[in-house]
């Protein structure tokens, strides 16, 4: 059942009229659905199945729909330019013994290669695997039948994506000590602060624990000191009142220093694809420098 656009009243009406029992939606959709009125949320079908794709979902996110409308979410990872599915964060038996928080933190993860997609790696600048550590940033690489042959009409742009049989994905991630890799960021999202990365990704998941916040997007901008440095760019839930400094201060008590945001810009809604997926360059534009603090 496909809808003709994204409509809270529509999804839960649907979800029990038609006894719907999977459900694919972006991020963007679901936090959407989290945050509909209270009279839309009270007879909500559970057990519902939810595919997610098109943006790293918060683990925030996911603990609030697993948690409220007992719906078990799967995160599935991949792009147009590889069928487009190439890997899966399935749980495991020994994540049921984790926490809730735990639990959705793992979630959140890109997962491991479908059986079906060929081979995934993360790999250096140099071509080599990362450590398995959960910390060293590589870029996702793709092989396999899966992976499109290149662009139509533009053979450069395939020989930027296409190396030794690789499809390099653009996308930033690590590898945890159980093979499970995570999206930090898109490479050209990584925010270099006085030598340091910030995965715009994690920030803002950080951020969407807060109870006022109902959407934030997080992007570098020039800075005089630093060189770059984070902006917030808030939606705040209906009826939620925040203060910059009490977001800054929010943000201090739960990150390392260096990565709080230099400013936050409350906004009514974040620029959009029609899949969902923030436009961040649109917000690099609406906003100037970041001055010395």
């Amino acid at each position: 059942m496909c809808l003709p656009k994204v409509d809270a009243k529509a999804v839960f009406e649907k979800t029990n009229s038609e006894r719907i029992t999977t459900l694919c939606a972006a991020p963007t959709v679901l936090i959407l659905l989290a945050n509909a009125p209270e009279e839309l949320r009270r007879n909500v079908r559970p057990g519902i199945r939810v595919l997610t794709a098109g943006a790293p979902p918060a683990a925030a996110t996911i603990e609030r729909i697993e948690s409220e409308f007992k719906w078990t979410i799967t995160h599935v990872y991949g792009l147009t330019e590889t069928a487009p599915f190439i890997s899966i964060c399935e749980a495991r038996p020994e994540h049921e013994a984790l926490s809730m928080r735990d639990r959705c933190t793992n979630k959140a993860r890109q997962g491991v290669e479908l059986v079906t997609s060929g081979e995934l790696r993360i790999v250096d600048e140099q071509g080599n695997e990362v450590p398995h550590d959960g910390q060293t940033l590589g870029e996702i690489t793709v092989a396999g039948n899966v992976v499109m042959k290149g662009y139509y009409n533009d053979p450069e742009a395939t020989a930027r994506s296409i190396r030794n049989g690789w499809f390099y994905s653009g996308d930033a991630a690590v590898v945890h000590p159980d093979g499970y890799c995570e999206i930090r960021d898109r490479l050209k999202d990584v925010i270099i602060s006085g030598g340091e990365n910030i995965s715009s990704v994690e920030v803002e998941g950080i951020l969407l624990r807060h109870p006022a916040i109902q959407e934030v997007a997080v992007v570098g901008l020039p800075h005089e000191r630093w060189g770059e440095a984070a902006k917030a760019f808030v939606v705040l839930k209906a009826g939620a009142s925040v203060t910059e400094s009490e977001l800054t201060e929010f943000a201090r008590a739960n990150m390392a220093h260096f990565k709080v945001p230099r400013g936050f810009a409350f906004v009514t809604e974040l620029p959009k694809t029609a899949t969902g997926k923030i436009q961040k360059y649109v917000l690099r534009g609406k906003t100037s420098a970041i001055h010395k603090q």
